[in-house]
């Protein structure tokens, strides 16, 4: 925990939140925010895109309301474009820029100690955990998931872990400072944003800072399918940065798409030697889906039995969710950022 930094040493606070069809979450979400225990009034931007519900006109009731929220246009929904549209505006003084999402419930604590973070570790951005929380069955499983190194590898904002430097950040609180000296967020990335500009704030000399104390709940996709357009949209990008950044490749993010590709290759293996009647080749072919597939029962196991443990009807869910992220992610990174996905993601 960052010993308490002195009120008076506090700087003012801009929070940006880019949001479409937020209807049933916008109210909830600006109101924690503006309720913070921060020792200064906090400002809010809202990017608001094209959405189908009232998001805009909620928005512009909490303007009026509170007088603390300014109200931008995001035309194309675009995350990064929203993002650099809510550092534009930030009003003059402020100095700490403070990303939350739509979904975003924070504690009244939040924005204090992460800027307490910031400035006790000298850092120019600082993130904590994403604590995924479901209600359905296939979110408790997606949620389990996503905080096992089987599922989204062992990052610490989703894992956990001690606090330390990191080489990026979930959602973040950085210094308005250094997101300008690197020129915000790059609009090229519609997914995959905040993993890109961690990467060119740490190479330009700047501290990234992992606290495990600032947990922010997150709710996952409901249904199997969401979870696998989510997953093959995120391969693709994650595809994407490599291409750009051919340093950054590494076990992580390769071992999904191998996985992918060492299955296929088996599987038509085992089948072209069930075709042609030579055992052998059959065999051989089912070696690595069965030992994929005892690996992932075995994971699933784990983090099943993990406290709090997962209910019978969710942990029996977790296997299939295990393999439909795996294999979702790693089709995506192979197939590539399609055209349509490029300029509209649907997100």
């Amino acid at each position: 925990m960052p010993e308490r930094v002195e009120a008076a040493s506090m700087p003012l606070v801009t929070v940006v939140a880019v949001v479409r069809d937020e209807e049933p979450y916008l109210d909830a979400m600006v109101r924690s925010i503006l309720g913070q225990d921060y020792p200064h009034p906090l400002h809010m931007v809202l990017a608001v895109g094209p959405s189908k519900d009232r998001t805009r006109e909620i928005a512009e009731k909490l303007s009026v309301e509170t007088g603390r929220v300014t109200v931008v246009d995001n035309p194309t929904g675009s995350k990064p474009l929203g993002l650099n549209a809510g550092l534009e505006r930030m009003p003059e003084g402020h100095s700490i820029f403070v990303r939350v999402d739509g979904h975003t419930v924070a504690e009244p604590t939040y924005v204090r100690r992460a800027v307490e973070a910031l400035q006790t570790a000298g850092a120019d951005g600082v993130g904590g955990q994403m604590l995924p929380v479901g209600d359905t069955p296939v979110q408790k499983a997606v949620a389990r998931a996503m905080t096992h190194p089987a599922g989204l590898g062992a990052a610490s904002f989703h894992t956990g872990g001690s606090a330390g430097p990191a080489e990026t950040v979930y959602l973040g609180t950085f210094r308005r400072d250094a997101l300008e000296r690197v020129g915000g967020y790059s609009p090229v990335y519609v997914r995959a944003q905040d993993w890109e500009l961690c990467l060119r704030l740490r190479n330009s000399g700047s501290l990234l800072w992992f606290d495990p104390s600032l947990v922010v709940e997150y709710k996952p996709r409901r249904t199997l399918g969401a979870v696998a357009t989510q997953f093959w949209r995120t391969g693709m990008w994650r595809r994407e940065v490599v291409r750009r950044n051919p340093g950054t490749a590494n076990l992580r993010y390769l071992a999904p798409p191998t996985a992918v590709l060492v299955l296929s290759v088996s599987i038509l293996l085992a089948v072209v030697g069930a075709v042609v009647g030579w055992l052998p080749m059959t065999l051989i072919g089912l070696v690595a889906p069965a030992t994929y597939l005892l690996g992932v029962l075995a994971a699933s196991a784990h983090a099943a039995t993990r406290r709090p443990r997962l209910d019978l009807s969710s942990a029996l869910t977790l296997p299939v969710t295990l393999v439909t992220m795996h294999m979702a992610w790693g089709a995506g990174f192979l197939r590539g950022l399609t055209e349509r996905v490029r300029t509209d993601d649907g997100v």
